[in-house]
């Protein structure tokens, strides 16, 4: 792995404050000055400021994020966030974002291999969310869903769409943009009002109340890795 990731493995710090370090000279590869291009192998030796460095064991978490809670490790503002809530001895991240207001499964992992893989589109990882909106949605807007809608950064994937209610649908995405299941809501004319994802990449929150976590399973990690 490259020596970046190698150091958050090692729970020094996040990738780009490792390249901070590489960059400052305080890194050695079997007793050589570290570059960004270096790549670590199985039995080398990795240094920081002259201690030795080895990875934390790989961590698979699935948190019920609850209402005001940012997905990030730090908040400027102050604000409780996802990584302060799991409070896990090993240094996970989250996969993808949920916004402060919406609450369901967010999966946490120091597996950056894994994460990219299932932040990206061509995988198409299942994204299961329940949208409360305003007014009742016709048919017409539901198809439109499952068609593709185009918003300010293009045409979206189609979706698969399921009406829950009067004023309730289920929408499973593929993509990850920024707001994407409000702003498609939005565009066909019904605004969401709660936001919900009670499923991710298969995992569901059976058994966790919001705010709760608990570690993946080796058959689940096994699946996700599938």
């Amino acid at each position: 792995m490259r020596l970046n990731a190698y150091l958050a493995r090692a729970g020094v710090a996040s990738r780009r404050g490792a390249e901070e370090l590489i960059r400052a000279g305080r890194v050695r590869v079997n007793g050589e000055p570290g570059s960004l291009t270096t790549f670590v192998e199985a039995g080398d030796r990795v240094e920081l400021d002259g201690a030795e460095l080895t990875p934390e064991p790989l961590a698979y978490v699935l948190l019920h994020k609850p209402a005001g809670v940012v997905t990030t490790a730090h908040d400027p503002q102050g604000r409780s966030t996802v990584v302060g809530l799991v409070g896990h001895p090993q240094r996970v991240v989250p996969v993808g974002r949920l916004d402060a207001d919406t609450t369901g499964a967010l999966l946490l992992t120091n597996d950056g291999a894994l994460a990219h893989a299932l932040a990206h589109p061509r995988y198409e990882v299942d994204k299961v969310y329940e949208a409360d909106v305003e007014g009742e949605p016709p048919d017409d807007a539901l198809r439109c869903l499952t068609e593709g809608v185009e918003l300010e950064d293009g045409l979206t994937a189609p979706a698969r769409v399921r009406r829950l209610g009067p004023s309730r649908v289920e929408l499973v995405l593929h993509e990850g943009r920024k707001h994407q299941v409000k702003r498609m809501l939005e565009a066909v004319g019904h605004p969401v009002r709660r936001l919900h994802r009670p499923r991710y990449a298969g995992l569901d929150l059976e058994g966790l109340a919001p705010g709760e976590w608990r570690e993946l399973t080796p058959d689940e990690v096994a699946a996700l890795r599938r």
